[in-house]
């Protein structure tokens, strides 16, 4: 075979490869846009009264809260749990943190590089909304962002009540997971009903 056909076989094999990737990593992201479309479904149908409302037949996982950030134009619907699966579809309710609205830190984490790459842009003073399937709407205001161990992880033992956000970190990393988290903690301002 000439040098030139195996060449352009090369070439071809590398643009199919390339094409590729950037169709998997595109993939994820539409499958994280259409699960919050059908999650958005399931949250309606809990704040009109139901109880661990799936999303899709086999989801292990069921909306907890709306969360908002109106600077940035962010809505997204909370889920319970933070698996790996139940990450793939939203930002997730970490287990054993405080509930969602009650005393003590309540800890929300979600992937950097979709549902939570906006933490980024965070900035102090930044307002966050919160909605809860009761409909109570609790304003916070972030007061400290910051990079942390992972391995130190995040202090859900507080007195107060306070919310925070956590996702690997660097933002820009190749590789998932890795030794650092990126946090962001808030503070209630307001509470409506």
């Amino acid at each position: 075979m000439p040098v030139a056909d195996r060449l352009g076989r090369i070439v071809l094999l590398l643009l199919l490869f390339a094409a590729w990737q950037l169709g998997e990593g595109k993939y994820l992201q539409a499958k994280a846009w259409l699960a919050q479309q059908l999650l958005r479904t399931a949250w309606q149908q809990t704040r009109d009264g139901g109880d661990r409302i799936a999303p899709w037949p086999w989801a292990d996982t069921w909306p907890v809260a709306r969360l908002e950030v109106p600077r940035l134009g962010i809505d997204q619907i909370v889920l319970a749990d933070t698996s790996g699966r139940t990450l793939a579809f939203g930002p997730g309710h970490l287990n054993g943190s405080a509930p969602l609205g009650e005393a003590g830190n309540s800890v929300l984490s979600g992937h950097r590089d979709t549902h939570f790459s906006f933490l980024r842009e965070l900035k102090r003073d930044d307002l966050l909304h919160l909605t809860l399937p009761d409909r109570r709407r609790i304003r916070y205001r972030v007061y400290d962002l910051g990079v942390v161990d992972a391995r130190v992880g995040v202090s859900i033992q507080r007195q107060q009540r306070e919310l925070t956000l956590t996702t690997c970190y660097p933002f820009d990393a190749l590789l998932p997971g890795g030794s650092e988290r990126y946090l962001v903690a808030a503070r209630p301002v307001e509470l409506r009903f």
